[in-house]
């Protein structure tokens, strides 16, 4: 961090709350995007008030500016947040979060059984410890084809939400009924295209290498992304479950809870509107 020795005040200059080690270890990093240290822990700084203005600008959040410069301002080590892997997000916004407001989080659920409100205060740092890097060196054999995948980069992964809502608004859009019939057609055709188009991408993202029985590897991306528009649709579905495996070990393990009114326990997983994530008005 920057710290001006001339200035009276830099012994009162922030400091760093925690230290963290990354899911990824590093990996999957690009060069000159993180610095290690040693230990392998990186140190995590609260919010400063310029922060918390960032992560709160809707415009912000929804193009990534926002989460990538409180990330940067908060984690000096990480230099280029765009690249970051997408598996080690959830981990350092959580930390920054601890850093900013502390390890708890107050939450409000209803009891499944008796519908009672429960005030309850979540320990943040049980959601660290539930986080587990997924295994991306097995990889999975599809007919005869052995693919290894890897994380997408946050900015992949911000791009592919953008995306995602713009075509929300598209499909909105046409269910107006005052818009004609060969109009409606148009824009579905279109919001099919791009999405096609962003599946295909998606994947092409992920797909680190495919390995054919003869044990030519490819890893060229555009080989890659000309095979993914002329594979099998058994592909990506085999694809897209082994995905959904690898997600369960970043998913935040459920809390055993217990209503206050019917004494009823029922399981409660925290999930992160990062809109209101960082407000500490709760």
């Amino acid at each position: 961090m920057q710290n001006n020795s001339s200035n009276p005040l830099a012994k009162h200059f922030r400091q760093p709350a925690l230290y963290i080690k990354l899911p990824s270890s590093g990996r999957f990093w690009p060069d000159g995007a993180i610095e290690i240290p040693m230990n392998g822990e990186i140190p995590v700084y609260p919010m400063t008030a310029k922060d918390e203005i960032m992560i709160r600008t809707p415009d912000a959040l929804l193009n990534g500016a926002g989460t990538v410069s409180v990330i940067q301002s908060c984690c000096p080590s990480i230099k280029d947040a765009w690249n970051m892997p997408s598996i080690d997000l959830d981990t350092v916004l959580i930390a920054i979060r601890i850093a900013s407001y502390g390890p708890t989080m107050d939450v409000s659920t209803k009891c499944p059984k008796c519908d009672h409100s429960n005030e309850v205060s979540i320990p943040l740092q049980n959601c660290l410890d539930t986080i587990r890097m997924p295994d991306f060196d097995t990889g999975i054999m599809v007919d005869e084809l052995k693919f290894k995948l890897k994380p997408q980069s946050y900015f992949s992964n911000n791009k592919t939400a953008q995306i995602n809502f713009e075509q929300q608004q598209s499909i909105r859009a046409i269910s107006d009924p005052d818009i004609p019939n060969d109009q409606r057609q148009a824009v579905f055709n279109e919001h099919l295209e791009k999405l096609v188009t962003l599946n295909i991408n998606s994947f092409t993202e992920t797909t680190q290498s495919i390995t054919m029985s003869d044990g030519t590897r490819v890893d060229d991306p555009e080989y890659i992304r000309e095979f993914y528009n002329n594979a099998d649709n058994r592909v990506f579905k085999a694809l897209q479950a082994y995905i959904n495996e690898l997600g369960q070990d970043l998913q935040i393990k459920p809390f055993k809870l217990q209503c206050e009114e019917c004494e009823h326990e029922f399981d409660f997983t925290l999930t992160f509107d990062w809109a209101n994530f960082f407000d500490n008005g709760f």
